[in-house]
């Protein structure tokens, strides 16, 4: 887009009010869309896709994933797959650096392992999950308090948190929310390696639970913060 075309976009918007007159405007370069072949991304009949059809196509490939992967009403299941298409769609295409172009595989986009939006999704039902049963004991999850980290993997999903604050500082300074994107997904990761290595409801000692909860009560809140900033939410299940 050349200068003059920016301003005139710029000045349209001043003037139809989308946007108040002393708001910045800052434009940002994007790279294309493409397919497999790495040309520019089209239907199967070779037009460009229309967007509402890329979301529709993103929603009917969700809706089969959730259908095969367990039992679920069809309501729900058409419910939850169109929370999660518009997740894999947005974290797809922001995780890239804007200015690079990207390979859209659909297939990539929607799975639920690796560097994907249902995958980031998936993470915090799991958290979701445990802090509904752990009320349903009887606990009080926003009561609780972080304590000291007894293990690596502890530690490791603390430092994670600890690093919130400076990456959105960098994120907005250099208007790059691959940088959302990217530290969401170490989260992910460093949250599901502590699952894995830590009894959290089968924890006998109250008090390190109770640490535990909080520990995940922060992590939920820090990834819903940033899945915000990028414009999509979790669903309660999937």
């Amino acid at each position: 887009m050349s200068r003059f075309s920016v301003a005139q976009v710029f000045r349209c918007a001043r003037k139809t009010k989308l946007v108040e007159p002393d708001t910045k405007l800052t434009f940002i370069g994007f790279g294309t869309m493409n397919g497999r072949d790495g040309k520019p991304f089209k239907t199967r009949d070779g037009g460009v896709m229309r967007l509402e059809n890329l979301v529709q196509e993103t929603k009917d490939e969700m809706y089969q994933k959730i259908i095969e992967g367990g039992e679920m009403s069809e309501e729900d299941a058409r419910s939850i797959a169109g929370i999660v298409a518009i997740s894999a769609l947005k974290y797809g295409d922001l995780s890239n650096q804007a200015s690079k172009d990207y390979i859209f595989d659909i297939e990539r986009f929607t799975s639920f392992e690796g560097d994907t939006g249902p995958y980031i999704l998936y993470t915090i039902v799991r958290i979701k999950s445990i802090l509904a049963k752990y009320a349903e004991q009887g606990g009080r999850p926003q009561e609780t308090r972080i304590r000291d980290a007894a293990d690596d993997s502890e530690k490791t999903l603390m430092l994670q948190l600890a690093q919130f604050q400076t990456m959105l500082a960098a994120a907005s300074d250099e208007l790059a929310p691959h940088k959302i994107c990217a530290f969401i997904y170490e989260l992910a990761n460093d949250f599901n390696h502590f699952y894995h290595e830590t009894r959290i409801l089968a924890e006998e000692d109250e008090t390190r639970k109770a640490g535990l909860i909080a520990l995940l009560v922060l992590t939920q809140r820090v990834m819903e913060t940033c899945i915000d900033l990028l414009g999509f939410e979790a669903p309660d299940k999937m």
